[in-house]
């Protein structure tokens, strides 16, 4: 047991700052060494390791990112942030379009890929207008984790909570999207405040060419859009498995005799599905021990119920930002299972959506936006990622507290 607990400290010490202190792993690196360690060291099973997986979950989100990687090789967000950043707009309203345009593409679409697709694109654009890009791509990676709470389908950490709760797409929408919605606002709302006299590029700067975008291909891009709207309303009108819809929404886009599948395989993160898995495994080793359950009887002791939806988000809120979205639903998923799961699966989505965006390392979206803005010479440092996250995600964080107490 003492074994068990130290390999499972030292995995969410590495999710916590980033990386395993002392060494050049990964939080990924260290999810895959913890599960490793597990089973070298006889904590877990091979038989328990591999049913702790949930595989309906990674092949949902595998099949997926299939179909939201089909528009970025069809051009569609080379496309649609061309002409966001085009539209002859003040800075003001062109972080409107920017907030809107990721919100909306995050919650239909899995949040990672959107911001993956269209960040290097958008550097560039604000470049060629002399523009200072902070203000947008903070609002465009706020916006995603913000904007992705409302649906299953809108990120990671939301497939896999409706995986758990077994939730509807429809229930799961009720719950969580008008929250999700509002909360793009107070994004635009504080960015606007705190850049209205930095809009501009500091003089001296001068925009690199921008990268070499992909042309905008109609028939992909229409393909793509009948099967993401066929799975839609599988997943709302029928009682169809959606792991395998997923699976053969993904497979019928794999199927193409104009774009290799390599170039589509590109946009599945297969570090994110080796972190899933390894948390999986070193969860499970955990749960075994019995001090997971131990645990949250002696927090129920004290007065703080998880199973009561405002506390449960408050305290998603917190984990998501000291261990990352991802992990902390996977940490205390299996021991919030029951009461209303609609109100769970909300209070869940949104304590690690809104509040992720206190710190960079909350959230992948995060994470992705900064280093992609530094390796296209915009560099965001972490205080300035959290000198606008802060208030924005106080703001959301209230909004959907007041949401969720109206529905208790």
């Amino acid at each position: 047991m003492t074994l068990t607990v130290v390999i499972f400290l030292a995995t969410y010490l590495a999710m916590a700052v980033g990386r395993l202190p002392g060494f050049r792993v990964d939080r990924t690196g260290a999810a895959l060494l913890g599960a490793i360690a597990m089973l070298v060291f006889g904590e877990i099973t091979p038989d328990a390791a591999w049913a702790a997986v949930s595989f309906p979950t990674m092949a949902l989100l595998f099949g997926l990112m299939i179909v939201s990687g089909a528009f970025a090789v069809s051009g569609f967000y080379a496309w649609a942030a061309a002409r966001a950043a085009a539209l002859p707009v003040g800075p003001a309203g062109l972080l409107a379009v920017l907030v809107a345009v990721s919100g909306l593409l995050s919650a239909v679409l899995t949040n990672d890929v959107v911001v993956v697709a269209m960040v290097p694109l958008l550097v560039q654009l604000c470049l060629a207008r002399s523009l200072n890009p902070t203000p947008f791509l903070l609002g465009f990676a706020f916006a995603a984790n913000a904007g992705s709470s409302g649906t299953i389908i809108g990120s990671p950490q939301n497939m896999i909570i409706a995986q758990a709760l077994d939730l509807s797409f429809v229930g799961f929408l009720r719950a969580a999207a008008l929250p999700s919605l509002l909360s793009l606002v107070p994004v635009w709302a504080v960015l606007v405040l705190l850049y209205r006299n930095r809009w501009s590029l500091p003089a001296g700067e001068t925009p690199d060419e921008p990268p070499p975008a992909v042309p905008l291909d109609l028939m992909e891009t229409a393909k793509a859009a009948a099967v993401t709207v066929a799975v839609v309303a599988a997943f709302c009108l029928t009682g169809w498995p959606r792991d395998l819809v997923a699976l053969g929404a993904g497979a019928l886009l794999l199927l193409n005799r104009r774009i290799a599948s390599a170039d589509v395989m590109k946009h599945v993160d297969g570090n994110l599905f080796i972190l899933l898995g390894g948390l999986f495994v070193v969860n499970a080793a955990l749960a075994a021990t019995g001090l997971p359950q131990h645990a949250i009887a002696e927090i129920r002791a004290w007065g703080l119920d998880l199973q009561h939806p405002l506390s449960l988000f408050l305290s998603m809120g917190v984990l998501s930002d000291i261990v990352g979205n991802n992990p902390a639903v996977l940490l205390i998923l299996p021991y919030v299972q029951g009461g209303d799961p609609e109100l769970i699966g909300a209070a869940l989505a949104l304590g690690t959506g809104q509040a992720s965006n206190i710190v960079v390392f909350g959230s992948l979206a995060g994470i992705i936006v900064v280093e992609e803005a530094g390796r296209r010479g915009a560099p965001i440092s972490l205080a300035e990622f959290s000198r606008a996250g802060v208030p924005v995600s106080i703001l959301n964080m209230l909004l959907s507290a007041g949401w969720l107490l109206l529905l208790a």
